[in-house]
């Protein structure tokens, strides 16, 4: 009989050990910057982080975030190019900012801002989405195509419809990946760059199918590229669409939609991915994948407001709702960015600072225990209202 207590123990501590690695890591607090404590405007297109720095680009402004407080506002009164900032990057090597508007591009240093516009100087479109640094080169992402600038000796190259293999010149996100960049085009797909063989591959929907997704694994889900991340642990690159979520690891695509996943929508503003990990930027929430053991977990605002609901579906397909005192500012997701296991979301009204707890994230789990290996499995969410 003590055989078999012990037996029994072992395989139950077993399980328990086995259940702990498969656990996803949770955002359980959030901290929201809204127009209530210092942010200009109540949307948030993009959030950058540089360090301690956060920096956030609002309809009206771009906003640097220190010591857990709005420090500062920069609007064209103060030399920025347009009120509406849609992307932000830093040069590591100097520290200066690079920003994307729709009425140009700004350059700050120094406290200083330098402006770059069609009418003054080689870029493409004053409708600036994405922007990237990668050495002595500054990509944007604009309505006509990509533009680069050579910040050691201030030329501009451009590629369109014109000049390479733009189905549509509409360019939304830019994301470096080693000796290769990768766009996402509106109507155009992906496109990959080979920065040293000087040449282009296109990525589009082998279906070539707008309203349906025909062949889900056989190439990008569909066409409509509204964003795009590069995983340097992974090798990956992710592209998210208004119809789903793609991965290609070189060789095979790995697309998922809602209705076989975690997705809390099929409609991503923007991907984000690190390690493991990658994230979804929805309409209906935010939602991340831990690739390696297909686990989801999904966050958005919950009733009574104030409260988080956290979703997790779990490879078997079943899945547990958990809930948070605190919440995302809006389940309407735009963007984010990591800093360590931290995490900093844009969505449409507001900055959210999503942290993880580790005792917390315990006492979550503790109190969902045996939520999952009884019936009592919370049924999927309803996308409305969220």
């Amino acid at each position: 009989m003590k055989r078999i207590l012990i037996a029994a123990s072992l395989v139950v501590l077993a399980a328990s050990f086995t259940l702990a690695a498969e656990r996803p890591h949770l955002m359980t607090r959030w901290e929201n910057f809204t127009t209530a404590n210092g942010m200009p405007d109540a949307k948030v297109f993009c959030v950058t982080v540089d360090g301690t720095r956060v920096w956030a680009g609002t309809e009206n402004g771009l906003v640097l975030i220190e010591n857990g407080k709005v420090a500062k506002v920069y609007q064209p009164a103060d030399g920025l190019v347009h009120r509406a900032v849609m992307g932000i990057a830093v040069d590591k090597s100097t520290g200066d900012l690079w920003i994307a508007t729709f009425g140009g591009v700004s350059h700050l240093s120094g406290g200083r801002f330098e402006n770059f516009t069609n009418l003054t100087s080689g870029l493409l479109n004053d409708i600036c989405y994405g922007i990237a640094v990668v050495d002595r080169y500054v990509w944007v992402a604009t309505t006509a195509g990509v533009s680069r600038y050579n910040t050691y000796n201030g030329e501009w190259s451009s590629w369109s419809e014109k000049n390479a293999p733009f189905h549509e010149p509409w360019a939304y996100g830019i994301a470096p990946a080693g000796n290769k960049m990768y766009f996402a085009i509106w109507g155009g797909g992906l496109l990959e760059y080979d920065v040293q063989g000087n040449y282009w591959k296109p990525y589009t929907d082998p279906d070539e199918e707008m309203e349906i997704v025909l062949f889900k694994n056989q190439g990008l889900i569909h066409i409509i590229v509204s964003n795009v991340a590069w995983n340097p642990d992974s090798k990956m690159i992710w592209a998210s669409t208004y119809f789903g979520l793609s991965g290609y690891d070189g060789r095979n695509w790995h697309n998922y939609l809602t209705k076989d996943s975690g997705l809390a929508s099929d409609f991503i503003n923007a991907p984000k991915s690190r390690r493991n990990e990658v994230w979804a930027c929805t309409d209906k929430g935010l939602s991340m994948l831990e690739y390696s053991t297909n686990t989801w977990v999904s966050y958005w605002p919950g009733k009574p407001k104030g409260q988080g609901e956290i979703e997790i579906t779990w490879p078997d397909g079943k899945k547990q709702k958990l809930t948070t005192s605190t919440t995302l500012a809006h389940n309407y997701i735009l963007n984010m960015d990591f800093q360590g296991e931290d995490i900093w979301v844009a969505t449409a009204l507001g900055l959210s600072h999503g942290i993880r707890e580790t005792q917390k994230e315990t006492q979550l789990y503790a109190n969902a225990r045996n939520s999952r290996s009884t019936a009592n499995v919370a049924p999927g969410h309803s996308q409305e209202g969220h």
